[in-house]
């Protein structure tokens, strides 16, 4: 297995770090540039920074945001949010994005998939994919887009699959059932991706307690993990995340 990556995750919101409880109920978490050169001091691994309104407002990623996070850091950054065009890819990873990450876009033109890992290699493209428990599904997990408003009928999982097919480099599960609510990441959601598909998983939605961590990787399967609350409230540092799973004999990133 690989070394297990810490990746803190900037929810953007009208320039401010925000954090919500199952997609709603948005609070301030503070600003984007501090928290992001604090993170970096702090030893994580990668930042994801997400443009949580982009699609919605029916807009692109702040290029801004970008490029002020960009400039305080040296850690890989991936950044998601109204990217849905090979222009988006172009503008945002020459504002300073090492990654990007893709949803709903990814969704409605899956071709743009292919084409994004053709011209910008498959390493810099993340498919997030969000989903919500239906027993309809021969997974159980449905497909969400739009922020998590829209379910679409489709199975998660048989996404995930399609993603991989199609040059995906990394795949960022998100259980809406699990999202800000501390109580741990969605496991089950997390290993069944995790279990389709041989690209890098990362646990995302629910990390409350360092246990959390630990099962992220052992039950979930997960190689990254992100989390935001936690860190945003300094619940605890990710020095002391990785302590523990070292402690815990996992094999992290130093």
């Amino acid at each position: 297995m690989s070394k297990i990556r810490i990746m803190p995750c900037l929810d953007m919101k009208d320039g401010r770090v925000v954090k919500g409880i199952n997609f709603v109920e948005l609070k301030d978490a503070g600003d984007p540039i501090e928290n992001a050169a604090f993170y970096q001091k702090e030893g994580a691994d990668e930042l994801a920074m997400l443009d949580i309104a982009a699609t919605l407002e029916n807009r692109k990623t702040r290029l801004k945001w970008v490029k002020d996070v960009s400039a305080v850091i040296n850690i890989p950054l991936t950044v998601g949010g109204g990217i849905s065009s090979l222009e988006d890819i172009e503008m945002v990873i020459a504002a300073g994005a090492s990654k990007v990450s893709m949803n709903s876009a990814a969704v409605k033109n899956p071709e743009l998939i292919n084409q994004a890992a053709e011209k910008f290699g498959s390493e810099k493209i993340v498919v997030a994919i969000d989903a919500r428990r239906n027993t309809e599904l021969p997974s159980g997990f449905e497909l969400v887009v739009s922020g998590g408003t829209k379910p679409l009928g489709k199975d998660a999982v048989a996404w995930a699959k399609k993603c991989q097919e199609l040059g995906a480099g990394t795949i960022l599960p998100t259980s809406m059932d699990g999202d800000g609510t501390k109580a741990g990441y969605d496991l089950e959601y997390t290993k069944a991706i995790a279990d389709a598909v041989e690209l890098p998983v990362i646990a995302s939605g629910g990390a409350g307690t360092l246990e959390h961590f630990y099962e992220g990787v052992v039950k979930g399967g997960a190689s990254i993990l992100l989390a935001a609350s936690v860190f945003h409230y300094r619940t605890f540092s990710i020095g002391q995340v990785k302590a523990y799973l070292k402690n815990k004999g996992i094999e992290i990133n130093e």
